[in-house]
C-alpha cells in the first residue's frame, strides 16, 4: 500500500476501535490531546499523523500500536488463554531498535494487563522514557539489565526483579554481553487504557515533554 492508502486504513481502525469503545469523535481526541478537527482528517485518511499521537490514541483506545499498524482485532477482555512455548517463535521485533517482544498474556481492549516476553538486543539501546498511569513487574530470566526509575540506575541480573508506579520515568537496557530476556508486566491505573511502554516505540522517539511540545505545535500547522 501506498502512504495514503496506509493513512485511510490506520483512520478507519481507529474509527472502529472508537466506537467499539463508545466514545464520541470529541471525548477521544480530548483524551489523547489531539483536536476534534485534526482526528476527525485522520479517521477520515485525510491526514497523517506521528507515531506519538498514535501512541496516545492507543492507550486511550486500549489497544497496542502494533495493533492499529497491523489491522489485528481483539476481543473485547480475556476469559482464559493459554499460552504455549511454541508461540515464542512468533516475536515482534522493531528493526529501529532491535528490541523483540511477544505477548503471553492479557491486552484485550477491557484487560487490565498485559504480559510479555521481552528480548534485549546485544548493542542497541533505547534512551527513550516513559511514564504513564499504572504499575508494571519486570523478572530477568537470563542476562543482565539496567532498569532506570527516574535518576536512579538498578542492575539486574537473572532471578532480579523490579516493581515499580509507572508515573515515573523509566527505561530499561541491556547490560551483558548477550541477548537479556525477561518477563515484563504492565497493569493499567483505574479506567485508564493500557500503555504502550517504551520498547515499543521507534529509537528516535522523543521525551514526554518534547512530543507534547512538538504535538502542539504540529496540530497549529494542520
Amino acid at each position: 500500500m501506498d502512504q495514503h492508502q496506509v493513512a485511510a486504513a490506520i483512520g478507519a481502525r481507529i474509527r472502529r476501535a472508537r466506537i467499539a469503545n463508545s466514545m464520541t469523535l470529541m471525548a477521544l481526541a480530548s483524551r489523547a490531546g489531539l483536536s476534534e478537527a485534526f482526528l476527525s482528517r485522520v479517521e477520515r485518511g485525510k491526514a497523517q499523523t506521528s507515531i506519538a499521537n498514535l501512541v496516545q490514541l492507543c492507550d486511550v483506545l486500549g489497544l497496542g500500536l502494533q495493533d492499529l499498524l497491523a489491522g489485528e482485532t481483539r476481543v473485547d477482555r480475556t476469559d482464559i488463554s493459554v499460552y504455549r512455548g511454541s508461540d515464542a517463535a512468533r516475536h515482534s521485533e522493531l528493526e529501529s531498535t532491535g528490541y523483540r517482544w511477544h505477548r503471553v498474556a492479557g491486552g484485550a481492549a477491557r484487560d487490565s494487563m498485559e504480559v510479555f516476553h521481552l528480548i534485549f538486543p546485544r548493542k542497541n539501546r533505547m534512551t527513550a522514557m516513559v511514564s504513564h498511569p499504572g504499575q508494571e513487574h519486570c523478572y530477568v530470566l537470563s542476562g543482565a539489565i539496567d532498569y532506570f526509575v527516574g535518576g536512579e540506575k538498578h542492575h539486574l541480573e537473572a532471578g532480579d526483579s523490579i516493581f515499580i508506579t509507572s508515573n515515573q520515568p523509566h527505561r530499561a537496557e541491556n547490560a551483558g554481553e548477550g541477548e537479556a530476556h525477561v518477563l515484563m508486566t504492565v497493569a493499567q491505573a483505574g479506567n485508564e487504557a493500557l500503555p504502550a511502554e517504551w520498547w515499543r516505540l521507534p529509537a528516535d522517539m522523543e521525551d514526554d515533554d518534547k512530543q507534547r511540545q512538538t504535538q502542539s505545535k504540529r496540530e497549529k500547522t494542520s
